[in-house]
């Protein structure tokens, strides 16, 4: 916790008790309902709120006992100190009593024996509180009470009435007795008494006179002593101290010199333990200086001090030597210091009640405890002070006389809602009763604190608060009009009011941003329930202070008199203009967005760049986000919907948005959170919450480099998020808990609101209290995994570091870049890293540099991979290879390998969590074995066999490989080298669980060999056991059409009770209709029984493949196994199988969102236009019916960088992937791109973000002017094309030509020059290949003979040709990305 203001202490004259009970410095005061307990400047020991109370009067400590009374107006309350032996105190409830007149009003505590109270209102009233409360004595007085004290011995009481000048002294006749009774004398005062206060003896024990001092409202403070008979005859005068003559500085003239003299006094013991103190502390050079030769003189004399003071910081001190001697000496009175400069933040303009301050000064018995002094400004503020001693009384000119710890204020009642400003350097309060106060930031030695920059008394209700220059005005919204306050004083006034009117309920209140800083136009607006809204402009006069030091800046344009020149009054507000948002049906809430440290101006633009400004969200569950600018020329506020994510949350119960595109949802239930990035529409992360009670508050800040922090609001604690780096690969979540406050343990009232400072403070409000949370994070290994670059000495870092680290650009050696690497085909530079990596560990010890870029440029990210991999086989084959003289290894062998991962084991690498180490590590010794088979194997097998390799050493044995790592097999050319591998590494015996775990049934393209390995399996799962069960590969071997393979297992198998009916089944022949029957009773009877891999035999077995696979898929829930048996029972080309990947498998690819499931099942199918198209397009159109997404399909999982590499790939594989790529819209292609690299960027691969967009080759557009006379261009078939002339289409459906499809251009960057020259130029390079459709005859003798195309169609409608679009101007997407 780094501060906390407790609540703003009562303007009452006993609203402030301190004591030292136990050793231990207790301060106490009441506020609003509430007493707080403290023990030093930013540490509360306890809150207690008295919920049937509204307002407390007075309050007490028992240094004797420990309790504390504390009142209203009506009733007493005791509490008694409980938990010290443990040493954590706390109080609680001891009991309570009442005045027995209900029209009485009590005004005043003081104990007095142990455990007796004497209560002071229109009678003095003494209570026993020692087991039940009882009253012992009690006495009607004339005026009621406004002082009344008992005296350290409690043998006296002083009191005195409001307005009193007559202090009556009551002297109690015996002690003990059960009847108390007291008499009592009067010291007469010229004019009313102001202050009382006994002097406190050294010990408790110490049986010593009573002295009492009275404050005037003379201005003269007396010393009233016991006479001769030892008080019997009362008190006498001993002497006086003239207050007003006690300060005339010379250097002011008289009628500039304060009227205002405030006094305190310093108890013996508290000087003594001062001075001493100051002696132990001060270092040898002070103490030869005059100040504490000075200070040691005036304690030699062990005095009293009586210090006065005025509010223009002069102090005079006056010491009072043998208080109460026989014979009086004039220079038993004498000064101590006459000292300027003491600055004890006075109020300014403070008037009438609010113009008080009471002084209480102690010093704590502690070694470390010096001279503190407590300032209760009647203003609202109780400020601890503390000095060493003879600082504060040194003669000599001192600057820091005296320092303020802290200023404890906040609310008179329940904080219900904390607005801020867009930097966060202000906030605005507000209570139940609608008293508000705007706190601004300020920087202290101590860290940030806030300041309260004023107050203002609203009467009517408040409805929506809004904060405008840094805190210098406010705005409120009420029902029917709209208020402007100016705050720049202590107490704000108001300066302007507009009526308005508007259909629905207003719901927010919205500062809409400007296009230029510091003008002095404002516009804010409203939006109702019925999506209507007003817009306000706001005239304000320029800031004259900074707002981020509080400077005062230079002069500003001269005004006259309050209204500028151009005739515009200086502060004014105004209707500016109407707007409407369409339909508020199913509207639930709007309400503006976090700002996230971002300037409250913008570029200028409306388009979906610009920040957003509100967000709504409606009964179903569907969040807008919404930007707006004002058109001044227009007169009107023009609005743009930016997004809009259907998140299927029904009747969200709250909501809260970014600036940056993130959105936060709770649902009706209020335990569950979700967050949303709303730029893709996407779930990036979701928590129910048990037993934390509901949640009730959503509070998002930033880092300045624009990295998310979520604040969670329960009743009693703050859980706060930080956002993670995506992570694909092991698909871990995308924020992490950072920390949780809890602040159940300092007051047990609920959080009302929360929100954030710009510096990354968390301001939480509960109660009458504002917490301030520190900015620093604990860093450990559980909260932190990735956090593990931080040196084990730094404990702590500020919240915004330790987002930047969790999500900033990963170093070049972390397993997630080089994994995606290894996915962009960059295998060869991935090998350079690690060598490099291996020559800087081997000389490496812990506490050294690493660079994390280990050397590499960006420039190296975007080399052509051809270059890299040549380069280094030639370096390979070089007859000098052997004489190298570096002893640099060439690639990552194995051996490098394993040497890399055993100096991973023994050192531990900055800026890689333990966890990322192992990655790490399994990572390279998968490239290791890449390596090994790199000649053999291309790239799509190597980025299977990397993640297989990965996949087998990762935790997670049971899991399936994933569809990505599927996908890359089944578009491998050398599958037959990766199914030796995948079989050798199961040892040669593979089961159908291994078959499945690594998708090989799936992604084996020649039937030949899936039915060779289908049989494998089939022997496998038959000698699995020992007992040999026929039973375990019927299935198997039904599918392969070998049934009297089974017929012969089954003789074996003499064991089974089943053998005989079995063997007697399957001689049958299957052919016949009758036994057809009998098996399909079995499959059901076997279904029945639940046995459904055994019952969907049965099915193969009458010739029901169509029953089977339904079985493995619904029943058994085995997709790989249905797909498997159909593969195998009828090819890849049957109808079963079409059917069940369209009917089942395609559906719940789209529902899912699984973008790889379906560019697999499209390419089963034959549709490979539509296989390269579900990399891009949204799934659910390329179905007819269309699917409606399920909520797994809006997680961002569902996304994958790799798909880009992907479609790199395909759309250029053969010609229906090339129809299918043209089909997809360019701006859909553009923004695929863009998103992707948004990945990278998000996944912390910033490297590959920025070769994507630099590297990225779009399609040329189709030339605008076709001769419709000619023939189509015969498409040139590319060399790797699959099947040109696949199931339905043929060569003629293409109405492009595929050579002029791709450019060769070297970047996507270079943009200067015109569309048709780009195209002239790059297809110049490209033998027989020009631009104008005329000269492509010329060329054809270059390419050879080309084959005749008819211009026929074969029944298949055209293909819409691909819609005009003008390539986004690369400038555009660098600037979108951030470049």
């Amino acid at each position: 916790m780094r501060g906390i203001l407790p609540g703003r202490p009562q303007a009452k004259l006993q609203a402030v008790t301190h004591g030292l009970w136990e050793g231990n410095q207790i301060i106490a005061y009441i506020s609003g309902n509430a007493l707080i307990v403290l023990d030093r400047p930013n540490h509360v020991l306890q809150t207690t709120y008295l919920d049937e109370e509204t307002d407390l009067e007075a309050i007490a400590l028992d240094e004797e006992t420990g309790k504390i009374a504390t009142c209203s107006t009506q009733h007493i309350y005791i509490y008694q100190p409980y938990g010290q032996d443990e040493g954590a105190v706390k109080w609680s409830l001891q009991g309570t009593m009442s005045l027995p007149d209900p029209d009485d009003s009590i005004t005043t505590l003081s104990w007095g024996m142990p455990d007796e109270l004497l209560v002071g209102s229109a009678s003095l009233a003494l209570f026993s509180t020692h087991g039940s409360t009882e009253q012992i004595w009690t006495k009607q007085l004339a005026n009621p009470v406004k002082f009344a004290q008992f005296s350290p011995d409690a043998e006296l009481i002083a009191s005195t009435g409001r307005y009193d000048r007559l202090l009556k002294i009551w002297r109690r006749l015996a002690f003990g007795s059960a009847d108390q009774s007291f008499d009592y004398s009067y010291l007469p005062h010229p004019m009313a008494i102001t202050g009382v206060h006994w002097r406190q003896p050294f010990h408790k024990e110490q049986t010593a006179d009573n002295v009492l001092y009275t404050i005037c409202a003379d201005n003269k403070v007396r010393i009233w002593v016991p006479g001769d008979h030892h008080g019997v005859d009362g008190l006498q005068l001993w002497g006086e101290v003239d207050l007003m003559e006690s300060i005339k500085p010379r250097s002011v003239p008289v009628d500039q010199q304060s009227k205002k003299r405030y006094a305190f006094f310093i108890d013996g013991r508290y000087f003594t333990h001062a001075t001493e103190r100051a002696v132990q502390q001060a270092s040898s050079i002070e103490k030869d200086q005059v100040a504490l030769h000075h200070l040691i003189e005036v304690a030699n004399r062990s005095p009293e001090i009586c210090v006065v003071l005025d509010n223009h910081g002069n102090m005079s001190a006056w010491g009072l030597e043998n208080i109460g001697a026989k014979i009086k000496k004039t220079s038993d009175i004498f000064n101590i210091a006459h000292v300027d400069g003491l600055h004890l933040h006075f109020a300014s303009g403070a008037h009438a009640l609010q113009d008080n301050v009471q002084f209480y000064a102690f010093c704590g018995e502690k070694e470390d405890s010096i001279f503190t002094l407590l300032s209760h400004h009647f203003d609202g503020r109780l400020e601890w002070l503390e000095s060493r001693i003879d600082y504060l009384f040194d003669p000599s000119p001192q600057s820091q006389r005296i320092q303020r710890k802290a200023v404890w204020t906040g609310h008179s009642h329940a904080i219900k809602k904390v607005n801020r400003t867009a930097s966060g350097r202000a906030l605005v309060s507000r209570t139940i009763t609608n008293e508000c106060n705007v706190w601004v930031q300020r920087p202290t030695d101590l860290g940030m604190t806030l300041h309260r920059h004023s107050t203002v008394s609203v009467t009517e209700h408040i409805h929506r608060t809004s904060l405008l220059q840094e805190g210098n005005f406010v705005v409120f919204l009420h029902h029917d009009d709209i208020s402007l306050w100016d705050t720049r004083n202590p107490m704000a006034v108001e300066v302007a009011r507009c009526e308005y009117k508007l259909r629905g309920r207003p719901l927010c209140l919205l500062v809409i941003p400007e296009t230029e800083p510091g003008g002095r136009c404002v516009h804010i607006a409203t939006i109702s329930s019925e999506m209507k809204g007003i817009c306000w402009e706001v005239r304000l006069p320029l800031q004259d202070r900074d707002p981020v030091t509080g400077r005062k800046l230079s002069s500003v344009a001269p005004h006259t008199n309050g209204m500028h020149t151009n005739g515009h009054p200086e502060i004014s507000m105004e209707e500016y203009s109407v707007f409407d948002l369409g339909s508020g049906d199913d509207l639930a809430f709007v309400l503006p967005v976090d700002p996230a440290g971002s300037s409250p101006v913008i570029s200028g633009f409306l388009d979906t760049f610009a920040r957003d400004i509100a967000i709504s969200y409606t009964k179903s569950g569907v969040i807008k986000s919404w930007t707006a600018r004002v058109n001044n020329t227009a007169r009107k506020l023009e609005w743009l919907q930016t997004s809009t994510v259907d998140t299927s949350i029904s009747n969200p119960s709250l909501a809260s948005g970014t600036s940056i595109r993130k959105a936060a949802l709770v649902d009706a239930e209020k335990t569950t959170l979700t967050i949303w990035n709303t730029r893709s529409a996407q779930l990036e992360y979701e928590e129910t919450f048990e037993g934390n009670g509901n949640i009730q508050d959503l509070d998002w800040s930033s880092t300045p480099d624009k990295q998310s922090i979520l604040a969670v609001g329960f009743p009693h604690r703050v859980i706060i998020y930080a956002q993670l780096r995506y992570d694909y690969m092991n698909t871990g979540p995308s924020w992490v808990q950072i920390r949780d406050v809890r602040i159940r343990d300092i007051t047990p009232h609920p959080i009302g609101d929360s929100v954030w400072l710009g510096s990354g403070n968390l301001i939480i409000g509960a109660g009458n209290q504002l917490f301030i949370q520190d900015e620093n994070v604990q860093v450990s290994e559980s909260l932190f995994p990735s956090l593990r670059m931080i040196s084990r000495k730094t404990a702590s870092l500020d919240i915004f570091t330790a987002v930047s680290r969790l999500n900033g650009p990963l170093p070049i050696y972390h397993p997630q870049l080089l994994s995606q690497c290894v996915l962009a085909g960059k295998l060869m530079l991935v090998q350079r890293i690690l060598i490099t990596l291996y020559q800087k560990l081997k000389f490496f010890s812990e506490g050294d540099e690493l660079d994390s870029f280990l050397g590499f440029s960006p420039e190296d990210f975007s080399k052509d991979p051809e270059a890299q991999t040549t380069a280094s086989r030639k370096e390979m084959h070089s007859s000098y290879a052997d004489f190298s003289d570096d002893g640099e290894p060439d690639s990552l062998t194995e051996e490098v390998a394993s040497n890399l991962n055993e100096l991973l084991t023994r050192k531990q690498i900055p800026l890689l969590s333990s966890r990322a180490q192992f990655h790490l590590a399994d990572i390279i010794e998968c490239i290791g074995m890449v390596e090994k088979h790199r000649r053999s194997i291309d790239d799509n097998a190597g980025r299977f066999l990397l993640f297989f390799r990965q996949h087998v050493l990762s935790d997670e044995q049971q899991a399936l490989i994933s569809w990505r790592e599927i996908v890359w097999a089944f578009h491998s050319g050398s599958q037959d080298i990766l199914v030796d591998l995948v079989s050798r590494h199961y040892n040669g015996k593979m089961l159908w669980q291994h078959a499945k775990e690594c998708g090989l049934f799936v992604w084996l393209t020649d039937i030949t060999a899936l039915r060779a390995q289908f049989e494998a399996i089939a022997r496998n799962e038959y000698t699995k056991s020992d007992e040999k069960n026929p039973v375990d590969c019927s299935l198997y071997y039904l599918a392969l059409k070998k049934k009297a393979v089974l017929i012969g297992l089954w003789r074996m198998a003499n064991w089974s009770r089943e053998q005989g009916a079995t063997q007697r089944l399957l001689a049958n022949n299957f052919n016949e209709e009758r036994w057809k029957t009998a098996a399909l009773k079995n499959a059901y009877a076997l279904m029945g029984r639940r046995r459904f891999e055994y019952a969907a035999a049965f099915f193969l077995l009458a010739d029901h493949l169509q029953d089977a696979v339904q079985v493995l898929h619904i029943q058994l829930k085995d997709t790989q196994l249905a797909i498997a048996v159909a593969r195998v029972y009828e090819g890849d080309d049957g109808p079963v199988l079409r059917n069940f990947i369209k009917e089942k498998i395609l559906p719940q690819a789209a529902r899912d969102g699984n973008r790889w499931l379906a560019t697999w099942a499209f390419w089963m199918i034959n549709r490979r236009d539509n296989a390269v198209r579900s990399l891009v397009t949204p799934l659910s159109t390329l179905l007819s019916p269309p699917e409606t997404p399920n909520f797994k399909s809006k997680w961002y999982f569902t996304d994958d960088p790799a798909l880009v590499v992907l479609y790199k790939q395909l759309r250029e594989k053969s010609l229906q992937t090339l129809r299918g790529a043209t089909m997809i819209g360019m701006r859909e292609e553009w923004e695929f791109v863009l998103h992707t690299a948004g990945l990278y960027e998000r996944m912390g691969c910033d490297l590959l973000a920025l070769d994507l967009v630099k590297t990225w080759e779009f399609f040329t557009p189709p030339p605008t002017s076709l001769n419709l006379n000619r023939p189509p261009l015969s498409p040139a078939i590319p060399r790797d094309s699959f099947h040109a002339h696949g199931v339905n289409q043929s060569a003629t459906d293409f109405a492009f030509d595929p050579r002029k499809l791709l450019r060769r251009r070297s970047s996507l960057v270079i943009a200067d020059l015109p569309a048709r020259e780009h195209i002239a130029n790059a297809l110049a390079d490209t033998a027989g290949s020009t631009v104008k459709e005329e000269s492509s005859e010329e060329s054809s003798d270059d390419e050879g003979p080309r084959k005749k195309v008819e211009s026929k169609r074969q029944g298949e409608k055209k293909k819409p040709p691909p819609t005009q679009f003008t390539e986004p101007d690369a400038g555009s997407l660098l600037d979108a990305f951030g470049f």
